[in-house]
């Protein structure tokens, strides 16, 4: 499971100032999670990182510092600067790899650990603890203040560019992505893969993508299963309905009989065809506005 359960805490009191070492994730690691052992490794892409420069990096957040992981050409620049938002896993290897491939076509990639506060779920075992205990969680007004100091972290590299600003996300992350373009209006181009458009049922997680089809000012492209039963067609139909009504520059792009994390190539669910379309679609979606 890496959908949503509906059992949030209703109330997490007042948020108080953590100190550094408050923050339990400290640092980010190489593999993927354990509840994601055993990987199809058959399946796994594995980006080299000839003629890229990569690493863990500390990003400084209005209350610490949180992990991250970064990769870029090996070059002057400036690139274009890419966002990419973690499952529930954190930036475990998947995502490590997903922003090597990014740096790959020219881009500076970034992904900050979105649940340094609350644990470390590559630690955990179980997918429903993952949930509960950490996932769950997370405020997303934390992740929207998180991902902006990601770029103001970034804007301070003379190498990224974060006029030509764009992000991309997985399942909780996609999500995340509807959120942030919706918050930051400075983004030139948004994709979501297979993110959640309706929200759990908790003070800290009060809005989802159905909700704020008003304040989505940038482009956003949606890819989907057309089998993922955590985001229903019609559900996905009645959220590009909204759009198109609202006059907002959003596409959708639904995979037939396809299931929920199609792009996840170390787990069963992947679908090759549509992970390389949804690539391509991706990367001219970028190139068409700006991010490039």
């Amino acid at each position: 499971m890496d959908g949503f359960e509906r059992s949030h805490p209703k109330s997490l009191g007042p948020k108080r100032q953590l100190s550094r070492r408050d923050f339990v994730v400290t640092g980010i690691t190489a593999g993927f999670a354990l509840a994601v052992q055993p990987v199809q490794a058959q399946t796994v892409i594995t980006t080299d990182t000839d003629g890229l420069l990569v690493g863990a990096i500390e990003i400084p957040v209005s209350d610490g510092t949180i992990p991250g992981y970064y990769a870029r050409p090996n070059g002057k620049g400036p690139y274009a600067t890419v966002l990419v938002i973690h499952e529930i896993w954190g930036v475990h290897e998947h995502i490590q790899d997903f922003c090597r491939r990014l740096a790959k076509v020219g881009y500076f990639a970034v992904a900050p650990e979105l649940s340094a506060r609350q644990g470390d779920p590559r630690k955990l075992t179980d997918n429903t603890m993952i949930m509960q205990q950490i996932v769950n969680k997370i405020p997303d007004a934390e992740v929207a203040s998180d991902l902006d100091a990601t770029v103001a972290w970034a804007h301070k590299d003379k190498t990224a560019n974060t006029l030509k600003l764009g992000i991309t996300g997985f399942c909780w992350g996609g999500r995340q992505v509807w959120l942030y373009a919706a918050h930051n209006p400075k983004l030139k181009a948004a994709v979501s893969w297979y993110g959640f458009l309706t929200h759990p049922d908790s003070p800290i997680t009060p809005k989802g993508a159905l909700d704020l089809v008003a304040t989505i000012n940038v482009p956003v492209l949606g890819l989907y299963g057309g089998a993922d039963p955590f985001n229903p067609e019609s559900q996905i139909r009645d959220m590009e309905a909204k759009l198109n009504a609202a006059k907002k520059h959003c596409e959708f792009v639904i995979y037939p009989d396809t299931p929920h994390a199609f792009n996840a190539d170390y787990r069963p669910s992947y679908r090759a065809e549509a992970a390389k379309d949804g690539w391509a679609r991706m990367l001219a979606w970028f190139k068409a506005h700006g991010v490039a």
